[in-house]
Parts: C-alpha cells; sequence; structure tokens
C-alpha cells in the first residue's frame, strides 16, 4: 500500500505477511486447489487470532481496530491476500462481522466469526442481475420470514455456517441471517479459475426461519446494504491491487535476471515502455484504493464514487497489466509451473465479483446524475 502507516499498522502488516508467507507459500496454494475448502480451518483459526476478523466489530462485541479507521486497516489484510494470493473467506466473513454488529444483533454468531471457528458469508449477487438489483423475496408470514429465490455466485457458499441474505419485501430490502442447514437451502458448487477461493449458487425453497433472525428491521436494510456494497467494493480493490503488485515485482525482477543478445530484457526501449505503463496503472490503483477506503473509513460522501471509479479502472488495468506481466516472462509465462497465473486467477475473478467494470461505469454515471441533481435542487430551494 501506499499510504503512510502507523508503526501499528506498519507492524500489523509485517506480522500479516510474514503469516502468510509461512503458511500459504506458492506450493501449498498449489496443493489446496485439490481441497474442498481451498484452505485449511487451523489457519483461519489463527488469522482471526491476528485480528483478520474483528477490525470492524465494536468493542462491545469483542472487536476493535488499530487506526480509528477498521476499514483502512482492513484493506492492509486485503492487499496482502491479494499479494499472496492467499485462501479464506476475509471479506464474507468481515462483511457478515460488520452487519451483525451495527445491528447489535446474533451475538453467538459474531464471537464465532471473532474467533474463526464459524464462517459466514454475504448473499448478495444474483444471476443475470446488476449490483444491488435484488430479486429475491423475503415474506412476512406472522412470526416468520419465507425466503425464496437464488443468489449467484457466494463465496465460501459450502462452508458457511450461516448466511446473510439480502432480499425484498414490500417494505423495503430486507436482511436475514440464515443457518446454512434451514431447510429449503440448497447449495450448489461452483467453478472458479482461482486455486483456493470457492463459491457457490444457493437457492431458496420457501425457507422459513423466524422473524427473531433478521438483521436491522424488516424492510429497512437499504442504507446499510449500501454500507455493506461499500465495504466488499474498497477489499476487492485492495486485494487486486496487491495481485498486481506481486507479479509486477516479480516481473521487472525477471527484467533484470533475464539476458537477451548479452543486455538484460528491461533495457530495451519497447519493454521499457510496457513497464512504464504497466507502473502508471499499478501507481494508479493504489492511489485511488486507498483514497477510497480513507473516504469510506470517514464517511465521506465521494467514496461511493471513487469505489466504483477504482473497480471499473483495476477491473480493466489490473487484468491488462497482470496479462503483460505473463507475456513478458515468454512461454515460461504461461506454463502452470511458473507463480504469475495465481494472482492473474485471483485478479480474474476479483474482476467480476460485485459488478464488471461496464457496470461500474453505469454506476459512477448514475451517481454523477444524481449528485447534480441533487445540487440543482438545493439551488432552486
Amino acid at each position: 500500500m501506499l499510504l503512510q502507516l502507523s508503526s501499528d499498522q506498519e507492524f500489523f502488516r509485517e506480522t500479516t505477511d510474514k503469516f502468510l508467507t509461512d503458511q500459504v507459500p506458492v506450493e501449498v496454494l498449489r496443493r489446496l486447489r485439490d481441497e474442498a475448502a481451498g484452505y485449511d480451518a487451523d489457519y483461519w483459526r489463527r488469522g482471526a487470532e491476528l485480528g483478520w476478523t474483528s477490525l470492524l466489530v465494536t468493542e462491545k462485541h469483542g472487536g476493535g481496530n488499530i487506526s480509528g479507521n477498521g476499514i483502512l486497516d482492513l484493506t492492509i489484510v486485503a492487499h496482502e491476500f491479494g499479494a499472496h494470493a492467499a485462501p479464506g473467506p476475509l471479506i464474507a466473513t468481515n462483511v457478515v462481522a460488520a452487519a451483525l454488529a451495527e445491528t447489535d444483533s446474533h451475538p453467538d454468531v459474531i464471537a464465532g466469526l471473532l474467533d474463526g471457528s464459524t464462517v459466514a458469508t454475504w448473499c448478495i449477487d444474483e444471476p443475470g442481475r446488476r449490483p444491488l438489483d435484488v430479486d429475491v423475496e423475503i415474506r412476512v408470514d406472522g412470526d416468520d420470514l419465507v425466503i425464496n429465490g437464488v443468489k449467484r455466485p457466494v463465496e465460501a457458499a459450502e462452508q458457511a455456517s450461516h448466511l446473510l441474505v439480502t432480499g425484498r419485501t414490500d417494505d423495503g430490502l430486507t436482511q436475514v441471517l440464515v443457518p446454512a442447514e434451514t431447510a429449503g437451502v440448497t447449495v450448489t458448487a461452483m467453478r472458479s479459475v482461482d486455486l483456493t477461493r470457492r463459491f457457490g449458487a444457493v437457492s431458496f425453497s420457501d425457507v422459513r426461519v423466524p422473524r427473531a433472525a433478521a438483521v436491522g428491521e424488516v424492510g429497512q436494510a437499504s442504507a446499510q446494504v449500501q454500507r455493506q456494497f461499500h465495504l466488499v467494493l474498497a477489499l476487492v480493490n485492495a486485494e487486486s491491487v496487491g495481485a498486481m503488485q506481486t507479479a509486477f515485482d516479480m516481473t521487472v525482477e525477471w527484467g533484470f535476471d533475464r539476458y537477451s543478445f548479452g543486455r538484460p530484457l528491461v533495457s530495451y526501449q519497447a519493454l521499457k515502455h510496457r513497464f512504464a505503463d504497466m507502473k502508471s496503472w499499478l501507481e494508479a490503483g493504489h492511489a485511488i484504493t486507498d483514497e477510497a477506503a480513507e473516504e469510506l473509513g470517514t464517511g465521506d460522501d465521494r467514496a461511493a464514487m471513487l469505489l466504483s471509479a477504482g473497480k471499473a479502472f483495476i477491473g480493466d488495468y489490473g487484468g491488462e497489466l497482470i496479462q503483460d506481466c505473463v507475456q513478458l516472462h515468454g512461454g515460461l509465462g504461461v506454463t502452470f509451473e511458473h507463480d504469475v497465473h495465481l494472482y492473474l486467477r485471483r485478479q480474474t475473478v476479483n474482476r467480476a465479483l460485485y459488478g464488471t467494470p461496464s457496470q461500474h461505469r453505469q454506476r459512477l454515471a448514475d451517481l454523477g446524475q444524481q449528485r447534480d441533481e441533487a445540487a440543482a435542487n438545493k439551488v432552486d430551494a
């Protein structure tokens, strides 16, 4: 990350980096490819002990952050996850933990998330629909809530013991925490190019839960869902930039070490231009990611536009950067034995999650129009 970290934040980053280097080196990542969960449960519990799942949870519920801006602190972890192509449901678990802490609900689940014994995930995306375009129905039936519809893709769907489901009621958006073993819940595994992350499609067929399962007020979750969406964008962007950074560093080192006709590759003018382009994309990715996370953590109104701008930019140029890294390694770069594809896989999946670059460019246009209309109405008033 390019932000000036405090000594405590730098220690936290170094601790996370060392832990991931020791616990999930590339040879472990390759082995985890064949594991059902994509990560080891003890590894996740130990990560939770380091604070991976507690930064967005209030001290009242046993959490706490480092700098006063828990979102910014968590992007440090997300960046390291991308830089190591690390496994584990970091984003999904933190979104649920933050939602439960914000609404002061389900303290037993929060406790499990904080100590790493429980995994939960957010069911928000739906097939063929834009981000936050929710069609899953949550119907009020007396003292119960009944859920029908499909969510896809859902990270760690098969590993999660609880599902935070965002659906639509007559009054607006509602969120419900559903135990994964509830009757009517069906999880179907999906395939992913990422070696260690698992996704699934979750179907809800007349899933009935008590009204107490609601996270917040029924029909009043719109603002909370927006905050959760902004949070995942901040984390996905930070993770993608971490992957870009490692791929770039790896390629620069290769360019200096690899000689062609008695000269290092980096000495050739055409390749210098490519490296310069990649460096500019990387620096821009760092800048917009860091700025957006800081503004989101402080509640600045600009955060929404910065996050979508970052998702669009990193989605396009992050993929192009790592593709260039693959090409600059020559034939070696396209082999499974080389490590650069681990970061390309992470970036490729992140590009598609929570909205594509084109969808976020449209969102930027919509947000800009809303801002202009609000400003015009303020002047008229």
